[in-house]
Formats: C-alpha cells, sequence, structure tokens
C-alpha cells in the first residue's frame, strides 16, 4: 500500500481534521436527537455517557484482539493488521498516520449509525455521538502521548501505559485513552518493575 502514492497519500491525515469533523458530527446527532425525535434530556445525557463508555469498550477490543494478531495467526492476517496497526509501531512518531483517514472513519461512523439505530430506534442518535466524542477523545490522547512531553501530574500514567505497550510488551495495555479494560480483562502490568520501566522510558 505504501509504494503506491495515491494510497500512500489516503493514508495520511492531520490530526484536525478527524476531531474537528467528529465533534461537529456529535453535535449534529444530538442536535437531531433532541429537536426531531423529543428525546427526554436526562436520557439523552445518559445514552451519550453509555456511547463513550461503549467507545472505549471498542478501543480496546479492536486494539486487542483485530490490531494484534493472536498467536498462531495466517500470514495473510498478520499483513492485515500489519497495514492497519503494526506499522504505527514501527514508526510511532509519524504524525500523519496517527488516526484512521477520515474518509474510511465517516464510512464506518455511518454504518455504525444504521446499526445502532436497528438495535436503539430513536435514542440511537444521543449514543453515536457519544460514541464518536469517544473517539474523538481517543485521537486527543492518543496523538498528544506520542508526540508531547508527559506532565508532571496524574495524566502522565497514559504516557507511561502506552510507552510500555509500545516499546517494552505489545501484549499489555491494550487501553489507549484510559486502563479500564486493561484492569477488567487484566491486562495491566504484572508488577512494579514493569511499571518502572515505564516511567524510566518516557523521561
Amino acid at each position: 500500500m505504501f509504494e503506491n502514492k495515491l494510497l500512500n497519500r489516503l493514508s495520511q491525515t492531520h490530526i484536525a481534521t478527524p476531531i474537528i469533523i467528529f465533534f461537529i458530527y456529535a453535535v449534529a446527532l444530538l442536535w437531531y436527537t433532541v429537536v426531531r425525535n423529543e428525546v427526554p434530556a436526562l436520557a439523552v445525557v445518559g445514552l451519550f455517557l453509555a456511547g463513550t463508555i461503549g467507545f472505549t469498550f471498542m478501543e480496546y477490543v479492536v486494539h486487542r484482539w483485530v490490531y494484534h494478531p493472536p498467536h498462531g495467526a495466517s500470514d495473510k492476517y498478520k499483513e492485515a493488521t500489519y497495514t492497519m496497526h503494526g506499522f504505527h509501531h514501527d514508526y510511532p512518531k509519524d504524525k500523519k498516520r496517527l488516526a484512521m483517514p477520515p474518509v474510511l472513519a465517516v464510512i464506518i461512523s455511518t454504518l455504525l449509525l444504521f446499526l445502532f439505530e436497528l438495535v436503539l430506534g430513536q435514542f440511537s442518535f444521543a449514543y453515536l455521538a457519544g460514541f464518536v466524542t469517544g473517539y474523538a477523545m481517543y485521537l486527543v490522547v492518543h496523538y498528544t502521548v506520542h508526540m508531547y512531553p508527559p506532565p508532571k501530574n496524574f495524566l502522565k500514567a497514559l504516557w507511561v501505559n502506552h510507552a510500555l505497550h509500545h516499546y517494552s510488551d505489545d501484549d499489555i495495555l491494550f487501553g489507549v485513552s484510559q486502563p479500564l479494560w486493561d484492569f477488567v480483562f487484566r491486562t495491566m502490568p504484572k508488577s512494579a518493575k514493569d511499571k518502572s520501566r515505564g516511567v524510566e522510558i518516557v523521561k
């Protein structure tokens, strides 16, 4: 893919582009929910938060079981996952490939809208608004932990976790925007030594 100039260009994006697109998309979805569907405000808030949490779960699942091929996976599967994610592990500072290309992301989010609508009906718009906001926030975190030094506060843990995943052990710490599901599925570092290694990496 990267030898083809057109496909190579389509695989790159400025990080601000998808973030802006999905924040605008989320606002439009919320507006439609409130104005056209007359969903109670409290329900909108609940659905939005549920969508955000739903995205964090999807983030973990895709990162762990799709982007990182299981042992014994076929060569074709490994090649596909390298194109989707392995390249990022080899070139983690390539800032033009820290987000899914906007065209592909919009197509996927539109398909998700149809899927959520089948299940949630008129409540799907508020749920998807939370889901794509979760994705936008993930992009903010992912870009920031790769491009900027860690802050001297509790958020430093995000830098440490992602550094351990990239540079020490890619079988742990699949959550990027938060470690919630790593706690649930027990993919946090096993020892204090592992954690201290991450601190050393981000110094």
